[in-house]
């Protein structure tokens, strides 16, 4: 990208039960943070960015309740990869000059719902895909399971293996005074949760919460303006892949198409990165898209996670340092936009101390949305501090 936009505000909501606000009042709390955060206010923001959790008709009922005026919105709905692929999508139209100052917002009420992190999805008999998998009770957590069971068919992943990325969370959200679970675990304690869809055990599952997060993104001379560290948005990708008639490979996502594309964008390897923030529905899902990624060869994702590698400070590649979804934070069963906050703060120099990655001036965010065994999307993007 020529002349790339930059990330100027972020903003995560330190509420993880919020029984006492609407939806509504969650998007609008986080877009004040992110927009204090910036140094701008509603006036300056012409494109307004949500998804499927905004309430309403999304960007119309949203831009109402907020007050904007706008000349550019998108409602892109990936699940809980959206709004990664919502940071290209600004990024898009502020280079085709559709907005100035766009706003990104998440924000749901899950855990004051009553909602799992294993919901049944909705047998709808309009949806296409309901009459092939409604009846087997495809689920969330069973889809994961059963790409975690081909894999360790595949590549001799193992259970242990699996934990680690659990354990490493755990190591990051220790610091986090906000995260869910704050305990460092081991891998034995992992091992020994309840089994909820095998192989995967509730420690291998992301927590649920309320709560939410914000971006902003600016066009270059706006970011340049304002008294915040400058963080570019080098490289972006995204991709989807579905079940194709049946000709279905469980041991690739669609980061494999997503992840490559925003590297060769921004110029750079995934051995130049410093910090990466992936995406933690599950723990396989993080060795996943290590693999796809270009982080390990396919089918060494176990042995790459192991050991610590994804502590920072300890391993090779430090990931998640907000704890993730596994530890921290999954509002609204959509963690993307935090995977984007915790880059920031890393890049800026601002994440925890006791977590900080020395020198983490190239970062990358990346995620999946959707079932990782059917049909699902990714989005990748790259930031550098400038």
């Amino acid at each position: 990208m020529k002349g790339p936009s930059f990330i100027v505000g972020a903003f995560e909501h330190p509420t993880r039960k919020a029984p006492d606000k609407t939806v509504a009042q969650l998007h609008a709390e986080v877009a004040a943070g992110a927009l204090a955060d910036a140094g701008l206010s509603l006036t300056d923001v012409d494109g307004y960015f949500c998804s499927g959790d905004a309430p309403g008709m999304g960007p119309l009922t949203m831009a109402d309740y907020l007050g904007l005026r706008l000349k550019h919105y998108d409602s892109t709905d990936a699940g809980g990869c959206s709004y990664i692929a919502q940071v290209a999508h600004a990024t898009q139209a502020i280079a085709a000059g559709k907005c100035n100052v766009a706003l990104i917002t998440l924000a749901g009420r899950p855990r004051s719902e009553g909602q799992t992190s294993v919901p049944a999805r909705p047998a709808v008999a309009s949806n296409p895909d309901t009459a092939w998998e409604a009846h087997i009770g495809v689920q969330t957590v069973n889809s994961y399971a059963m790409v975690a069971m081909r894999h360790m068919h595949e590549f001799g992943t193992t259970s242990e293996q699996l934990a680690w990325v659990k354990v490493a969370a755990s190591h990051h959200a220790q610091h986090n005074a906000n995260a869910m679970l704050r305990d460092v675990v081991t891998v034995e304690e992992v091992l020994s949760s309840p089994m909820i869809a095998d192989p995967l055990r509730r420690l291998d599952c992301c927590v649920v919460s309320d709560g939410g997060g914000a971006l902003i993104v600016a066009r270059p001379e706006i970011a340049r303006s304002l008294k915040r560290p400058l963080i570019a948005v080098k490289g972006c990708g995204e991709s989807l892949k579905g079940s194709w008639g049946g000709e279905i490979d469980l041991t690739w996502s669609a980061a494999a198409v997503s992840g490559p594309t925003a590297f060769a964008e921004a110029g750079v390897k995934p051995s130049d990165i410093k910090y990466a923030s992936i995406y933690d529905s599950f723990t396989i899902t993080v060795l996943m898209q290590l693999e796809d990624l270009g982080f390990c060869a396919k089918g060494e994702g176990g042995r790459f996670v192991a050991d610590g590698n994804l502590i920072s400070g300890m391993g090779s590649l430090p990931f998640n340092t907000d704890g993730g979804g596994l530890c921290n934070n999954h509002p609204a069963n959509r963690g993307g936009i935090t995977k984007v906050i915790e880059a920031v703060r890393q890049a800026r120099g601002e994440a925890h101390s006791k977590v900080q990655v020395a020198n983490a001036d190239l970062v990358v965010a990346t995620g999946i949305g959707g079932l990782l065994g059917g049909r699902h999307g990714a989005a990748t993007v790259i930031l550098e501090r400038q």
